[in-house]
């Protein structure tokens, strides 16, 4: 509280630097207090603190276990061994498959992926008109 009240931005008007010095000290203050948020730094620091922020506090421990060394060597591992690495990281993020991880038809049975703009048209208006 001493601390606060020697840098508050008030009693400082002219220092730009005490007003950030108000900022730290209240951060420190939040995370000392909030139990919470205390856990949270003494197991992984700062940037426990900012995992925390962006993907939210239940979220801490697997970023953390997901991003050590041992889980990123059993996902290439894995990948390595049913030969998908490459193709499902294209088909997450750039819909390309080579056709090993893509879900088969029935046989007898063809899906007709590409729909032409007037069948939409079409589908969505006969859904309108049932009420679905």
């Amino acid at each position: 509280r001493k601390l606060a009240l020697k840098y508050h931005p008030d009693k400082n008007p002219d220092n730009p630097e005490a007003a950030e010095k108000f900022k730290e000290i209240n951060n420190a203050h939040a995370t000392l207090t909030d139990l919470s948020k205390r856990n949270i730094y003494d197991k992984y620091g700062s940037l426990g603190l900012y995992v925390a922020e962006q993907f939210g506090e239940e979220n801490v421990n697997t970023y953390f276990m997901l991003s050590s060394w041992w889980a990123k060597g059993l996902f290439a591992v894995c990948g390595l061994l049913t030969g998908c690495y490459l193709c499902c990281c294209l088909c997450c993020c750039f819909n390309c498959c080579c056709g090993k991880c893509k879900p088969k038809a029935p046989e007898g049975e063809e899906y007709e992926f590409c729909v032409s703009p007037e069948d939409l048209e079409e589908q969505i208006k006969n859904d309108m008109e049932r009420g679905v």
